[in-house]
């Protein structure tokens, strides 16, 4: 794409940054390390269902079918309504469990990503109230590896195509557009995040992080008689999640902060979310990081 012009018209220089951002081929290797850590995330949170699986949605669950469909949106349907026995409900959830395994792998990538992406949206939709933000924010990063390229490299779909003498694409524009979506989605939940943190007035007075670690339903380290010695650190540490927040939301559109900010992304998220609770949101808050954490992320420079 030719470079801006200074004397260019302002909706022109619009314009140009605009498909610039959306469809400049870049390389999908930073995708297809997306497509892993996706993959290997969704079969912790599938597992999560396991054991409740038949209590919730068998036969007769606590959430029948017919009562769930009054929670969601006459657009939130959901194939595990059609499983109406408990072996049909049993093997529509290792069907998606085995869907997320050859995602792992980058086996027929494409259709598996979107039968991935699908499934999952399924499992969220049988069971609305159930959903934490971590089922919320794995759905958008499907869909996002679903839109992209996501087995170009690291998969036994580029070992096969190696085999046939297939080279791999280097530049494609289906990842700029899966690239961009995890911008802005990474930016947009830093922000909601931010916004739902502040109506609260522990994170203005400082005293949030003591909150986090001192409730003994979702806490996984108890740091709160550590914090409460120190108000100076506990108020250090609310406010140090806040600011990093902040940083990150706006920081990761910037050329000269992005890659030092999704580089302490990958150490933040996951401490933040054990700090609140809940570490896979933490984690899949750092996978959103991993595309932008390495320059070959970047839009491609000419």
């Amino acid at each position: 794409m030719n470079s801006l012009l200074p004397n260019q018209p302002a909706d022109s220089r619009l314009g140009a940054v605009w498909l610039r951002f959306w469809f400049c081929p870049a390389d999908s290797r930073p995708l297809d390390l997306v497509r892993m850590l996706t993959a290997g995330l969704a079969l912790m949170l599938w597992w999560s269902y396991a054991n409740d699986l038949q209590t919730w949605f068998g036969p007769q669950g606590v959430l029948p079918s017919e009562t769930v469909s009054q929670w969601r949106s006459p657009l939130g349907l959901s194939l595990f309504d059609c499983a109406t026995t408990a072996a049909a409900l049993q093997a529509l959830f290792w069907a998606l469990g085995v869907v997320f395994g050859l995602l792992l792998l980058g086996l027929c990538t494409p259709l598996v990503a979107v039968l991935a992406a699908l499934l999952w949206a399924s499992l969220l939709h049988r069971g609305p109230m159930l959903v934490g933000p971590a089922d919320d924010c794995l759905a958008v990063l499907l869909w996002c590896v679903a839109i992209g390229p996501a087995g170009q490299h690291f998969s036994l779909d580029r070992l096969l195509a190696n085999r046939a003498g297939k080279p791999a694409a280097t530049r494609l524009t289906r990842t700029r557009i899966a690239l961009g979506l995890l911008q802005v989605h990474a930016s947009a939940i830093t922000i909601a995040a931010l916004l739902a943190q502040l109506k609260a007035d522990v994170w203005w007075d400082g005293s949030a992080a003591w909150w986090l670690t001192a409730r003994g339903d979702s806490r996984l380290i108890d740091l709160s008689s550590w914090l409460a010695q120190s108000t100076y650190l506990m108020n250090a540490l609310t406010h140090s999640i806040t600011a990093f927040e902040i940083l990150f939301a706006i920081g990761i559109w910037l050329t000269p902060t992005q890659r030092p900010l999704a580089l302490t992304g990958l150490i933040a998220w996951p401490l933040i979310g054990v700090l609140a609770g809940e570490p896979l949101w933490g984690l899949i808050m750092a996978t959103f990081a991993v595309p932008f954490a390495f320059p070959l992320a970047n839009l491609e420079r000419r």
